[in-house]
């Protein structure tokens, strides 16, 4: 990999991006908590205010941590498997196409996130400031 590639901002860039539908998703959910358990419950999963509490923590804490990048690869990947999980839980109503494209959008979203698992958070990241590596990048 070339120095140019390795000291580049557009991992910081994608992971911010990817990290944005998580957060926002996340905050949503915060601010309609009810209508977030009356979903959970009508989908048929039991505990629905807890799945609520474990959704936020996810989305608003693994969203902002993958932004920032860090502790990366273990959050990108533990947001790739909630992605699954939420598609076909959610989303397994593929008759309805708003349903097949949020699925696909999941499914997506987790082949990213695995990119993120497979080559790490990239030189800017909190990873990487605290193993000294982002001093060397700027």
């Amino acid at each position: 990999m070339n120095t140019s590639t390795k000291d580049s901002l557009i991992p910081a860039i994608g992971r911010i991006l990817m990290a944005t539908i998580f957060v926002v998703s996340g905050v949503g959910k915060l601010m309609a908590p009810a209508a977030t358990i009356g979903y959970i419950a009508s989908s048929g999963l039991p505990f629905a205010t807890l799945g609520l509490a474990v959704a936020v923590a996810i989305e608003v804490g693994g969203g902002a941590m993958l932004a920032l990048g860090l502790k990366t690869r273990l959050v990108a990947g533990v947001l790739a498997a909630f992605s699954v999980v939420t598609a076909f839980a959610f989303h397994h109503a593929i008759a309805d196409q708003n349903q097949l494209i949020h699925l696909l959008k999941n499914i997506t979203m987790a082949g990213g996130l695995l990119q993120v698992v497979a080559f790490g958070a990239g030189a800017w990241s909190l990873d990487n400031a605290r193993r000294g590596d982002l001093a060397r990048a700027a």
